[in-house]
């Protein structure tokens, strides 16, 4: 099992969730993050940190976020690692609790 992260992260990318990772398997995109599913240990010390709620475990994550466990693997392999933290996107809390953002994503 392996911890992914959801909708609620795209055009916010609050990065509070990196610095507390022991194994670096974030990967920043430009308006989002994701997990890499072959890295992360299923330590679980990132749920807490997202002020989004956008982590979950594999098996826990809800029904209509399904397709952000494939995303998190594909969109894993192509973009870089982030250890630090930084400031989240200038309009992240305009964005945060904002629904059906997937057509937001750049990839």
């Amino acid at each position: 099992m392996t911890y992914v992260v959801t909708e609620s992260c795209i055009r916010c990318k609050y990065t509070d969730c990196v610095d507390v990772c022991p194994v670096d398997c974030f990967r920043e995109g430009p308006n989002f993050l994701v997990i890499d599913p072959d890295e992360c240990i299923d330590c679980a010390v990132c749920v807490p940190e997202c002020p989004v709620n956008a982590i979950y475990a594999e098996d826990d994550v809800p029904g209509d976020q399904q397709a952000y466990i494939q995303m998190n693997a594909e969109l894993a392999g192509k973009w870089p690692s982030i250890t630090k933290s930084k400031e989240p996107l200038p309009d992240a809390d305009q964005w945060k609790d904002v629904k059906n953002k997937t057509q937001e994503l750049i990839r």
